[in-house]
């Protein structure tokens, strides 16, 4: 059986830079790597609020899910890394109202810091297409 393989990206000048896509799917599975608020002209969206910046993570996944063929009722896990975990609710909330009916795991945790600073939270996706 042939193998599919394919990449996303999103545009962000770091992908190829430092090597990686945005998303991947390998069969059935799709993984997007850890997204962060970077708006269409390269600039943080949302600079200070965790809950827009989250919004902004989870477009830019929804987005890469989409191009690898899947959608968010597909997804089983996200992960929620912020610099601030005692600012959770707020990303909480935007992740509730895309995933509130579809409920994939959820882990949270907090982190030292993002490759720009100005980012609050990064968001990761896993999916698996039936």
């Amino acid at each position: 059986m042939e193998r599919i393989r394919q990449t996303v990206s999103s545009g962000s000048p770091l992908e190829p830079q430092i090597g990686f896509s945005r998303a991947v799917r390998a069969g059935n599975h799709v993984a997007v790597a850890g997204t962060a608020p970077i708006g269409d002209d390269g600039s943080t969206v949302g600079p200070g609020d965790v809950y827009a910046q989250t919004v902004r993570c989870l477009d830019i996944a929804e987005r890469a899910l989409e191009l690898a063929g899947a959608s968010m009722e597909d997804v089983i896990r996200t992960r929620i890394m912020l610099t601030d975990v005692a600012r959770w609710k707020e990303a909480a909330r935007a992740h509730g109202e895309r995933f509130a009916s579809i409920r994939p795991v959820l882990t949270v945790v907090e982190v030292s810091r993002f490759i720009d600073p100005a980012w609050l939270v990064e968001v990761e996706i896993d999916a698996v297409l039936d």
